[in-house]
This record gives structure tokens, sequence and C-alpha cells, in this order.
């Protein structure tokens, strides 16, 4: 079991800045990602007990995206990086 992290959509969404909540290079970002997609890729990279939440991040709180709690025993930005790569493999 590894430490408890947390992901919102907008951490993927390329037509937010980096001031606005993207974690990634617009290189990897996926338009309009959503939360099962995210899912689905951090699974695939090695994350253990996803769940989706309806919470929605602080500074969007008006989206309603919904966030993913899961378990990764790396760092937060290796968790983003793989995910976003796997996202955009699929696009």
């Amino acid at each position: 079991m590894g430490t408890r992290r947390i992901l919102y959509p907008c951490y993927f969404n390329p037509s937010l800045t980096r001031a606005e909540g993207r974690r990634i290079n617009t290189t990897y970002a996926l338009k309009a990602p959503k939360i099962q997609e995210i899912e689905r890729a951090a699974r695939q990279v090695g994350a253990t007990n996803t769940e989706i939440e309806p919470h929605s991040h602080p500074a969007h709180w008006f989206r309603r995206e919904g966030r993913l709690v899961l378990d990764w025993n790396g760092s937060k930005e290796s968790l983003i990086k793989k995910v976003s790569r796997k996202l955009a493999e699929r696009q």
C-alpha cells in the first residue's frame, strides 16, 4: 500500500494555464479529460485502491468534475507524468 494521492482532471486539461491548475506539458494534455479515463490510466501505470469521489478541485469548485483518490508509492509528480503519457497514447 502506497501513499494516498489525489488527482483532478484539471491537471491534464490543455485549456488551463499552470496557474489555473494544469500540471503537465500541453504535449501530453487531453482535451476535456474524464475522471474515468484518468482512473483507467492510473491503474495501468500501477496505482492501487483507486476511488472516484464527487469532490471538485478547490479552484474549480463549480465544475463538478470529480477527483481520483489512489495509492501510489512514488512522488505525485511522477504519477501525474506517467498518467498523462498513458492518456496521450489513447488519443
